[in-house]
């Protein structure tokens, strides 16, 4: 008899049919699909979904400043993705809303800026959150966008000299040549946000208090 004690399996949770993102864009749609592809391997409940990807309005900054802008920014695309698919009689599994924008922060009294993307999770009920990697911006950048009041996107056109990087690698492409591209930013935020959903046993535990 073998002393070796075999892993516990996780129990099976419901399937995943439809997931629904709140944007159009090429990088953060194949964030998504690139995250379920990577929880299908290790949840099955996640092979057969399917994506969809609808354009949102919301009224969220253009260029988000801060985490508070970033998160509040990811939360209301899923939401009016979710309100969307409601009147055209559609339901999704699970919501998605994706915001890339700066942060700042005060070190020793010098400032550093940094692009970051946050992801928001919900199926109405569970919400949850999870980040990018953080890079830190050039100066001149930061100063383009926050003096000038520029979108984000239309700087790193004019810095790169390509034509919407943002629809492409995105300014993470440009910042780390390529090492990092927008959709992989988003591919780890993704991971933390959905946690909840592919790992449920750990989540539902009692808090202890």
């Amino acid at each position: 008899m073998s002393n070796q004690t075999s892993a516990a399996k996780p129990t099976p949770g419901p399937r995943f049919e439809r997931i629904a993102l709140g944007s159009d864009r090429a990088a953060k749609i194949m964030a998504v699909r690139a995250t379920i592809a990577r929880v299908a391997e290790i949840d099955p409940a996640w092979r057969t979904a399917n994506v969809v990807a609808r354009a949102v309005q919301t009224d969220a900054p253009a260029m988000p400043m801060n985490d508070w802008e970033l998160m509040n920014g990811a939360r209301l695309r899923a939401i009016a993705v979710q309100a969307m698919l409601r009147q055209q009689r559609l339901e999704a599994d699970l919501y998605v809303g994706l915001e890339g924008g700066f942060h700042s922060i005060s070190v020793d009294g010098e400032w550093h800026t940094f692009l970051r993307g946050w992801a928001f999770v919900t199926d109405g009920s569970r919400e949850s959150f999870g980040m990018s990697p953080s890079i830190e911006v050039p100066p001149a950048i930061v100063n383009d966008v926050v003096r000038g009041k520029r979108e984000l996107g239309i700087v790193i056109d004019d810095f790169a000299g390509i034509r919407d990087v943002r629809s492409k690698q995105g300014a993470w492409g440009v910042l780390s040549r390529d090492l990092l591209t927008r959709s992989m930013s988003f591919e780890a935020a993704l991971i933390a946000a959905f946690a909840p959903f592919y790992n449920p046993r750990l989540y539902q535990l009692p808090s202890g208090e």
